[in-house]
């Protein structure tokens, strides 16, 4: 049923390109019918001959002319066909642009939990490898089943209207045909799920690995590492062969079917040929239609595991496609007046609540107020939920109970687009694309004018690193940055993130890979530039939240401790222990 239903979505995408699916099927027809022709035309000829024989009188013209139209029919058979396939591969080209946009647009549009949950491998794999597979079915293996389709109904007809008795014979051979496919058709479905699946994997494992080469490399795993990719590459290799051998079963066995009907309708032919049912003329049209027929039906079967294939590989992109995109914004939603600057960066947390599970709770009963200007510091053992905290701020997740509030209003309320507009953030792990040093800075504000570039690179102290590189700020950074180093990343990003001059900031332990003096500068520098602007720190280094208004101690999702530093350090409590294991 699943198979069914992916079958008609991908039926959907070529009817929307009508005008030239119909064209490709009329020319498919008729090219289809022209070579039909061909074998009447050559039992006519054979009669004509073997009339000439008996009479010693041959109409040679007539046979002249039943060649020509031989040759005249197959020749515009093959220019049709030839003009299918070539439409066939720019229509499949343009369902593929189109497949692969939609899955791009809406994978923009999931939540963040699906790519927390799902590998960048796998992802990657649907995008990329399992529509090209769609691409080359769509491409190829269409255009065969469409002109086997007219091959076999119009064979059928002819061979019906030269000898009814004869077509007899199919009624053994074809019910085995169908029992074989459908036998092979439910075993082999399931394994080109599997496969697909492996492939996924296999992506997901190298992506992995390649991203963490100096990691491995540190660690000397290399050994380990090939070993392991030795499994996963025998686990799709396997999968391969599996697959692949139980659908070549199909054209061997298709195959013998056809041979056995070949054989009866020559040992019948000459029968009836014997009994005066049939002439020499119409056994020869019969057999050239009988291969007509039974040829199709084998190349369909040969094809038959491309087909299986993709659409395991279809089913792999429209889950993509059918996953819930993030949720709506609620009925009557408004927007904060961001760009009109009238936000002022009261935040306050009242009695959330929140787990990524049901059964796993991270913040319980998390109480806060951040007033406009202030710097809240989020401090606690790994697990105990900061990056948490920061993901709820932004509506990355939507809390289970319990109110957040911006400027008074309900984010559950605001719309997401001008709530996370109203926020910069800075992550530990940077994220930077392939372009100039001025696009990555400019990434949230394309408008910016360089002056504006320029005085963020200083006010993040890495303006005098730019000026540095040969081509400045049109130096192209290539996959991820990795031609700088990952504390030059950091400073990019934080300067990308002081240019948006919004009212709330985020810094997801933003200062971890810079040297102190640096991390220091920084800090001075984003005290002085977050004046009336509220800022959310969560941080390791308890160092670098000395001067914040207040510290939330966090320890099992609760918040155990608030206050500044010198009145933490006082309570000698959870806080105190942290400081001292740092710094003793």
């Amino acid at each position: 049923m699943k198979r069914k239903a992916t079958l008609i979505r991908i039926i959907g995408y070529l009817l929307q390109h009508k005008t030239q699916l119909f064209t490709v099927l009329a020319l498919s027809l008729l090219g289809n019918l022209l070579a039909l022709a061909g074998p009447k035309l050559s039992g006519t000829a054979i009669n004509l001959i073997s009339e000439g024989g008996e009479t010693g009188f041959m109409d040679m013209p007539l046979l002249y002319r039943y060649a020509a139209l031989l040759l005249v029919f197959y020749v515009c058979s093959s220019i049709m066909s030839y003009i299918v396939n070539v439409s066939m591969i720019k229509l499949s080209r343009k369902i593929t642009y189109t497949l692969r946009k939609d899955t791009f647009n809406h994978l923009i549009k999931l939540p963040v939990s699906y790519f927390d949950n799902n590998t960048t491998g796998d992802i990657l794999s649907r995008i990329s490898y399992d529509i090209d597979t769609v691409n080359t079915s769509l491409s190829n293996d269409v255009v065969q089943v469409l002109s086997s389709t007219v091959t076999i109904t119009g064979s059928l007809y002819m061979m019906l209207s030269i000898c009814p008795k004869l077509c007899l014979v199919f009624t053994v051979t074809i019910p085995l045909a169908l029992m074989l496919a459908s036998y092979l058709t439910k075993m082999v479905q399931p394994m080109f799920r599997a496969r697909s699946k492996a492939a996924g994997e296999l992506n997901g494992y190298v992506e992995e690995m390649i991203s963490g080469q100096k990691t491995l490399r540190a660690y000397t795993q290399e050994e380990r590492v090939i070993k392991e990719m030795s499994v996963q590459n025998k686990k799709l290799v396997d999968e391969y062969f599996k697959t692949d051998y139980y659908a070549t079963i199909m054209g061997p066995g298709t195959n013998a079917t056809n041979n056995l009907a070949l054989a009866l309708v020559s040992i019948f032919g000459a029968i009836l040929f014997l009994r005066g049912e049939i002439d020499i003329g119409g056994i020869s049209a019969f057999v050239l239609y009988s291969r007509k027929f039974t040829g199709p039906i084998r190349e369909i079967a040969e094809i038959y595991g491309e087909l299986q294939s993709s659409l395991a590989a279809a089913e792999r992109v429209f889950k993509v496609i059918d996953e819930a995109p993030e949720p709506a914004d609620s009925v009557g939603a408004v927007d904060l007046p961001v760009a009109e600057g009238h936000v002022e960066g009261n935040v306050e947390l009242q009695n959330v609540n929140f787990g990524y599970t049901k059964d796993k709770v991270i913040l319980k009963d998390f109480s806060m107020k951040a007033p406009k200007g202030s710097l809240i510091a989020i401090v606690g053992p790994t697990g105990a939920g900061k990056t948490t905290f920061i993901n709820l701020l932004m509506r990355f997740y939507d809390i289970d109970s319990g109110k957040i509030l911006v400027d008074g209003l309900n984010a559950a309320d605001i719309t997401r687009k001008s709530l996370r507009l109203s926020y910069s953030m800075v992550l530990q792990d940077t994220w930077l694309f392939y372009g100039t040093i001025y696009e990555n800075i400019a990434y949230g504000r394309p408008d910016a004018t360089r002056e504006e570039v320029i005085a963020a690179a200083k006010a993040a102290h890495i303006h005098n690193y730019i000026e540095s590189l040969p081509q400045g700020y049109d130096t192209l950074l290539i996959d991820d940055g990795t031609n700088i180093s990952k504390g030059q990343k950091q400073l990019l990003t934080i300067a990308r993130a002081l240019l948006m001059h919004t009212p709330m900031l985020i810094l997801d332990e933003a200062t971890s890979n810079v040297d102190t003096r640096t991390e220091h500068q920084i800090q001075a520098a984003m005290r002085a530039l977050m004046e009336d602007k509220t800022c959310f720190v969560v941080a390791h280094r308890l160092s670098t939240i000395r001067n914040a208004d207040c510290i939330l101690v966090v320890r099992d999702g609760n918040v155990v401790e608030r206050g500044n530093h010198e009145d933490l350090m006082k309570l000698r409590g959870f806080y105190y222990e942290m400081h001292q294991a740092q710094y003793q």
